[in-house]
């Protein structure tokens, strides 16, 4: 099967794009989980960018859209070249700090929500464990309630809570405001009126990003190829 069309690397105004926002996840998350091999080289950051472990959508990224999205955050002064002495091929770091200067717990919480996507405060802590100690939730929250409220902007928000959901999530805002899905709305009963209440129908529609759109086209064209390709060979086996 041939690769997945490229995801789109440009972003609208100072907004991440997805690859973006993923090289810089990995570069933050590698630093702090496998310091042993960071820096990153080109293809290590790679396939830690098409990891499908800990990573939410999986991407099927290149090395060009990855060196695209590496030359996006370096113009933003996220990411840059490391110069070691003993580096025989070129690696690369992330640089966060020079933009947004964080403790090492806020970097883990926004290095979560931009690998993995929206989370609640119980997600965070737990996934977030493997790169540093948070100790309890509450502690993810306050680091929550501090990236939500920088005098300079928020990189966090805290999402609505959705039907079904026991408790909010939170969305990082490096790639802009989050696609939010249609509110369920119940009219207001109670008393007697509660218990005989139908059920109310709602359409909930979710608007997907474009770049989830043009991988989902990406597909449904492969599998109509090999689908061709299959029908095509069993012609010819007389099968």
């Amino acid at each position: 099967m041939s690769d997945p069309t490229p995801v789109p690397a440009v972003a609208a105004a100072d907004d991440l794009s997805l690859p973006e926002a993923r090289v810089l996840g990995c570069l933050i998350e590698k630093e702090l989980a496998t310091p042993e091999y960071y820096p990153l080289t080109l293809n290590a950051l790679v396939n830690a960018c098409n990891q499908k472990n800990n990573r939410d959508p999986v991407l099927a990224l290149t090395a060009r859209d990855v060196e695209i999205a590496l030359e996006g955050l370096r113009r933003r002064r996220l990411a840059g070249l490391f110069a070691g002495a003993d580096a025989r091929v070129p690696k690369f770091k992330q640089t966060i700090d020079l933009v947004y200067p964080m403790e090492t717990a806020d970097r883990v919480v926004l290095c979560e929500l931009l690998l993995r996507g929206p989370q609640t405060s119980g997600e965070l802590r737990n996934h977030g464990e493997r790169m540093f100690p948070l100790p309890d939730v509450p502690t993810v929250e306050d680091t929550l309630a501090r990236l939500a409220g920088r005098p300079a902007g928020p990189l966090v928000v805290k999402l609505a809570r959705q039907p079904g959901q026991k408790e909010a999530r939170w969305a990082q805002l490096l790639t802009g405001e989050p696609a939010l899905e249609s509110p369920v709305v119940e009219p207001a009963v109670s008393g007697a009126n509660a218990e005989a209440r139908s059920p109310l129908a709602v359409k909930v529609t979710v608007a997907l990003p474009p770049e989830a759109e043009a991988r989902f086209a990406a597909l449904e064209a492969e599998v109509a190829r090999l689908r061709g390709e299959v029908a095509a060979l069993r012609q010819a086996l007389g099968a």
